[in-house]
């Protein structure tokens, strides 16, 4: 959590150089946009202030926020993001996929940082991660590869282990492939590879989707 939120602070820092600049000469402080599907009590956001500190951001003096929180319903969220727009922020911090989706809905103008573990690109956030280009760059922490480890570390605790639930947003466009590269790590995992008994297996233990 702490290199994440360093990460999408060092993201963020990006965006607000050019604006300090112009702060400077126009006696403005940038103004940044925080849209969460959560509250301000979430560990994300705790350490995301914090490190803002640690860079010398002091609220209100050197950066101004204006924050809005769904408080865990998701619904709120294009409404929220409007208001940021209408707040005309000069940077919105999006901080996960029902955030991200809101605020990119909300303007193609205003620059977006996202922290998200999908694939930005196959969620239609950004071109490519090479140039996303339009007004959306950020930090994604994709878990897809630790899928596998995260199953073995599940076998390797829960002994008999034979079925694993799934959860997961079905709104989200990486769901399917999720759960695809789940199945296969689940019958690496509890299948021999030289057993005859390995199409049996995988049937077993292939995890279900909730």
């Amino acid at each position: 959590m702490r290199r994440i939120g360093l990460a999408v602070v060092l993201a963020l820092g990006l965006m607000l150089a050019p604006l300090a600049a112009d702060a400077q000469e126009a006696a403005k402080v940038p103004r940044v946009g925080y849209l969460s599907p959560v509250s301000a009590n979430a560990p994300g956001h705790i350490v995301f202030r914090q490190s803002l500190r640690e860079l010398g951001y002091v609220d209100s003096k050197s950066i101004f926020f204006e924050e809005r929180f769904a408080g865990g319903d998701s619904s709120r969220l294009p409404a929220l993001a409007a208001d940021l727009v209408r707040q005309n922020v000069d940077v919105i911090l999006a901080s996960s996929p029902p955030a991200i989706r809101a605020a990119t809905a909300a303007t193609k103008t205003i620059p977006i940082v996202i922290i998200t573990g999908d694939d930005p690109v196959m969620s239609g956030y950004v071109p490519s991660l090479a140039r996303p280009g339009g007004n959306v760059t950020g930090v994604t922490f994709l878990t897809v590869d630790l899928f596998s480890k995260q199953l073995d570390l599940l076998k390797q605790l829960v002994t008999g282990l034979t079925r694993v639930a799934f959860f997961q947003d079905p709104t989200m466009p990486t769901t399917d492939q999720d759960l695809a590269v789940v199945r296969t790590a689940a019958r690496a995992l509890t299948c021999d590879c030289k057993s005859s008994r390995r199409e049996t297996c995988a049937t077993m233990t292939a995890p279900s989707q909730q």
